[in-house]
C-alpha cells in the first residue's frame, strides 16, 4: 500500500469487492447514523472487512474517497492567514503549503455496509490527510472563539 496516495488501495478494493460478487455504491457515511468502526492493525484488514460484509448478506458496499484539490489548500491557507495575521510565517501556513505536493492524490477511503440498522465502516487515511484535517479543525476552532473586549465597568 502506498502511504502517500491511496489510489492503488482503492483499485484493489474495487476488484476485491467485485470478486466477491458484491456491488459498490459511491457514498459517504456520515457520523449522523449509528456506526461501528472496524479496527484492524493488519494492512490487509480491509479484506476481512469485505468478507464480513459478504458473510452478513450485504448486497452492496458504500465507498467514498477524498482527493485533495488545489482549491482545498488555497482556502485553508487563506483562512489560516486571516487568523494568524500579522504572523505570515506561522508554522500552520508552512504545514498547509507542504500539502501542495499531494494535490490530486487520494488521502482518505471509507468502505461501509449496513447490517441490522447499523453501518459498519472501514477507514484508511494517509498521514498528510490527517494533517489536513487537523489544520482544518484548528482553523474552524479558532474561528469560533468569541472575544468580548467590552469594558466590564457597568
Amino acid at each position: 500500500m502506498n502511504l502517500d496516495n491511496l489510489i492503488s488501495l482503492k483499485d484493489d478494493m474495487v476488484a476485491f469487492i467485485a470478486g466477491h460478487g458484491m456491488q459498490r455504491m459511491n457514498g459517504y457515511v456520515s457520523e449522523d447514523v449509528p456506526t461501528v468502526l472496524f479496527e484492524e492493525e493488519n494492512p490487509d484488514g480491509w479484506k476481512d472487512f469485505v468478507e464480513l460484509a459478504k458473510a452478513s448478506g450485504a448486497p452492496f458496499m458504500t465507498m467514498s474517497e477524498v482527493v485533495l484539490e488545489k482549491t482545498d489548500i488555497a482556502v485553508l491557507i487563506e483562512r489560516i492567514r486571516d487568523q494568524v495575521y500579522p504572523d505570515d510565517e506561522a508554522h500552520e501556513i508552512e504545514d498547509a503549503e507542504r500539502l501542495l505536493r499531494h494535490i490530486g492524490k487520494i488521502g482518505y477511503l471509507q468502505l461501509g455496509f449496513a447490517h441490522q440498522g447499523v453501518m459498519f465502516l472501514f477507514e484508511a487515511a494517509t498521514d498528510w490527510y490527517d494533517t489536513f484535517l487537523e489544520l482544518t479543525e484548528t482553523v474552524s476552532d479558532l474561528g469560533s472563539i468569541i472575544v468580548d473586549d467590552r469594558d466590564n465597568d457597568e
